[in-house]
């Protein structure tokens, strides 16, 4: 293990992570909403730890290796929950407790959406800005964005890229070397922003929500400056453009990078997980439509489709956005917008969930296996794309799922012993694991009421959500220790 390693570069992120204080500065200058001080301090504090960090061992190179990659973000993770949580426990409006400050700041990094705030409205711009910029930035995921713009670091990239970056499928790079494919990744992401924030803006929100909302549309984080989130706007316009950005930041980025090089459709049509994403974006949307519909919820077709489209949308990409008191659908349609998040975006998106390819490897094998049953001799494939995957692919697909399950279990047990009831706990647990945001019963709005225990426990399940719940389990493996 390069500990001297490790704790280099940790300090460098820490300083590097203590410049995205200053744009709040800005916006509190810009607003004089009186929270310049609040970030002012955050800077300076945060800047000084990475500083103590990093000047011991200023000096210190060694290549990573596959573990200490693992090791690093998972720290990082860690300690950018903690030290983010500093403008909201100094601010005077909101003044935040330290549990409510970390969790407030790892729903943001974690693109999770899960707030316990209340009063958006009124809170200063330069917090609201704060909150979409944390999840603007753990949408592509800040070590990406660290490889990419430090290349002086002298470490090998691509384990921290490995343990960053969602999907199955780790190794595959969009061109020869990290730091141009992280900063591919960072220009498809960059460009789709400036477009929906401008959209945003023509579609008639002011500046300072377009810009807010795009963070939060493209990272499928779904802070939002409004209590009422989308519905304040009362725009189909607007709720449609959020649509199209939603679905574009849930498809794989390297499909997009691929997609505008060559300057063609092709990459996304030959691609069997886009495929399958639309297609249950769809299934779902249909269903939820006409289920919304016959059920008498919406005396309009139109306006069935309408809302139904946006909220499956939002859910299956783990966005988060509502536009209307979802939890009071009829039958079992809220359950079912909780089971789409399951699913989730693309791997390589900025969504969360299981995603889509995971899902389809796992449909694929169980059709695998009763054709084993017919025909017990016989040879099959799990093909992805016409290219038949490896077993180990298909392996650690299960393993990844079984992990999953057991995780989630244990997580919903816990926090049904703190008190809470069956719906409240099960909804939590999908809303963080899954780096959803709202869920059903006491949270489908906010997670204010919750009790201590329980927000520390769904901290660690955005964590492991947004980190896949391996790169953060190997640590607790015995093997990984071992020279």
């Amino acid at each position: 293990m390069q500990l001297r390693t490790i704790q280099r570069i940790l300090g460098v992120f820490l300083m590097l992570f203590s410049l995205t204080m200053l744009p709040p500065v800005g916006v509190a200058w810009w607003y004089q909403d009186g929270a310049l001080i609040p970030f002012l301090l955050g800077f300076g504090l945060i800047f000084i730890a990475g500083f103590l960090f990093w000047a011991p061992v200023y000096k210190f190179r060694r290549e990573l290796r596959m573990r200490d990659g693992f090791v690093v973000v998972t720290m990082f993770w860690t300690v950018l929950g903690m030290t983010g949580a500093l403008p909201f426990m100094l601010a005077v409006h909101p003044h935040m407790t330290f549990t409510n400050a970390v969790f407030e700041s790892v729903s943001g990094l974690t693109t999770t959406g899960a707030t316990v705030l209340t009063g958006l409205d009124t809170l200063p711009h330069a917090i609201l800005y704060y909150r979409a910029q944390l999840h603007w930035l753990g949408g592509m995921g800040i070590i990406v964005l660290a490889v990419a713009i430090l290349p002086m670091l002298g470490v090998g990239g691509m384990q921290l890229y490995r343990a960053e970056t969602p999907g199955p499928m780790k190794d595959a790079k969009l061109t020869p070397r990290i730091t141009e494919t992280a900063k591919a990744l960072w220009y498809i992401y960059l460009g789709l922003t400036i477009a929906c924030a401008f959209a945003y803006w023509l579609a008639g929100m002011t500046p300072f929500d377009a810009i807010a909302h795009s963070f939060a549309t493209l990272s499928t984080g779904g802070f939002s400056t409004h209590d009422l989130s989308m519905g304040y706007f009362h725009s189909p316009l607007i709720e449609m453009i959020s649509v199209v950005f939603m679905v574009l930041a849930g498809a794989n980025f390297s499909l997009h990078f691929m997609a505008w090089r060559s300057m063609s459709f092709k990459p996304y049509m030959a691609d069997s997980e886009v495929k399958a994403y639309l297609l249950i974006l769809a299934s779902v949307a249909a269903i939820t439509a006409g289920y919304l519909y016959g059920a008498g919820a919406y005396t309009s077709i139109g306006n069935a489709v309408h809302n139904g489209i946006f909220q499956v949308v939002s859910f299956a990409t783990s966005t988060g956005f509502t536009t209307s008191t979802y939890d009071k659908w009829p039958g079992f349609l809220p359950i079912l917008l909780l089971f789409t998040s399951f699913v989730g975006g693309c791997a390589a998106s900025t969504a969360g969930g299981i995603k889509t390819i995971r899902f389809l490897l796992l449909l694929k094998q169980g059709t695998r296996e009763i054709k084993r049953l017919i025909h017990p001799n016989g040879q099959f494939l799990v093909k992805i794309n016409g290219k038949a995957l490896p077993d180990r692919v298909v392996e650690s697909v299960w393993g990844f799922f079984s992990m999953y399950v057991a995780v989630f279990i244990i997580m919903m047990l816990t926090l049904m012993f703190t008190g809470l009831d069956q719906v409240t706990a099960f909804s939590a647990v999908v809303a963080c694991m899954n780096n959803l945001g709202p869920g059903l019963g006491k949270v489908s709005s906010n997670f204010a009421s919750l009790n201590g225990v329980a927000k520390w426990t769904l901290s660690l399940a955005m964590i492991m959500g947004r980190l896949e719940i391996f790169t953060l389990l190997v640590l607790f493996t015995p093997t990984f220790w071992r020279r």
